[in-house]
């Protein structure tokens, strides 16, 4: 086919072209309009101190700003965080989870919270518990991890304390290792006592010397196969030691963010306003029109192919054909005279 035979057949089925994107159109219209009146309101988060800066913040690095907004925009629309909204506002779930939308403004931290509603005294309540409870989600949940991990070393420097003393308690020792050191300082001392007496001829010094020796040598003999153990359990009290200071800076940054992330300090939410008919209308009427013109288009089509496939059904009656027959010779007398 070529265009003049397209534009033959959207003549021809004009009505159906214009039509049904009219009557589409129209719905979508008288929907919008007699629909009950819409409200919406806005609010904004604006919390730079959590996005970027020291390494110990939650989001860091070049795509920080990206991911507290994904962050943020899961947090909203999470179960947990829609069950405590719809819990203090008393708007459902479903709803709030129709109603709230999440923009991210630029290539910033910056969100912009709007909620759509029918009534306008929710519309304050909801973009408020939301905003709290999101940052809460994000940021309060740190602090509380970070409270355990602090519990959890602490309860590990306990317990290895504890097991030093009752090894102390056991072996009727304690601190061997400062005694082990003090004592092979001590025989060091008395050996070069020794040498000294045995120099100038002390025969007493010599014993006494000898004798300090004996049993600085023989202490040491006791308490180096006992050491290794001891040392052992000296390496698990530091080992809890050092995991109990980084949880509390752990703990410290977790509280830093959860400050940060005062809703009082960094959300401001704005008055609900009419939301306007004619934007939902060009917003809606539009999408519906194109729709309903594809339609149109199409249904031509399915109307074209039936409209030939009937035509090509129907059977072709036989030609009359007229045969020319020659008139018949008249028969001529000729008299003869």
């Amino acid at each position: 086919m070529e265009i003049v035979d397209y534009l033959r057949v959207a003549r021809r089925r004009l009505w159906v072209l214009v039509g049904v994107p009219v009557l589409a159109t129209g719905a979508a219209a008288a929907i919008v309009l007699f629909a009950p009146q819409q409200f919406s309101g806005t609010a904004y988060v604006a919390a730079p101190a959590l996005v970027g800066g020291a390494a110990g913040t939650q989001y860091t690095g070049t795509q920080a700003a990206n991911q507290f907004v994904a962050a943020f925009g899961a947090a909203v629309t999470s179960p947990r965080v829609l069950a405590d909204v719809a819990a203090d506002t008393g708007v459902p779930p479903e709803r709030l989870r129709d109603g709230l939308a999440i923009t991210q403004v630029g290539a910033s931290s910056q969100l912009e919270v709007t909620y759509t509603a029918g009534d306008r005294a929710k519309v304050a309540p909801v973009l408020t518990a939301t905003t709290t409870r999101a940052l809460a989600f994000l940021f309060s949940s740190q602090v509380g991890i970070a409270t355990g991990e602090v519990e959890a070393a602490n309860a590990d420097v306990t317990a290895a304390t504890k097991a030093i003393g009752e090894w102390e308690k056991t072996n009727k020792v304690s601190q061997p290792d400062r005694i082990y050191q003090a004592t092979l300082g001590e025989l060091t001392s008395l050996r070069q006592q020794q040498l000294s007496m045995q120099a100038v001829g002390n025969g007493r010094g010599v014993d006494a010397a000898t004798a300090a020796i004996t049993a600085a040598q023989k202490k040491l003999d006791e308490l180096g196969p006992k050491l290794p153990d001891y040392q052992a359990l000296l390496a698990q009290r530091d080992a809890a030691t050092n995991a109990l200071s980084q949880a509390r800076e752990g703990l410290q940054a977790a509280r830093a963010q959860a400050q940060a992330a005062d809703p009082k300090q960094v959300t401001s939410i704005g008055e609900a306003h009419e939301v306007s008919r004619m934007t939902e209308l060009v917003r809606t009427a539009l999408p519906v029109g194109g729709a309903g013109l594809l339609l149109g288009v199409l249904l031509v089509g399915v109307l074209e192919l039936l409209s030939r496939g009937r035509a090509a059904a129907r059977p072709v009656a036989p030609a009359a054909t007229t045969a020319a027959s020659p008139a018949p010779a008249e028969t001529v007398t000729a008299a003869r005279p």
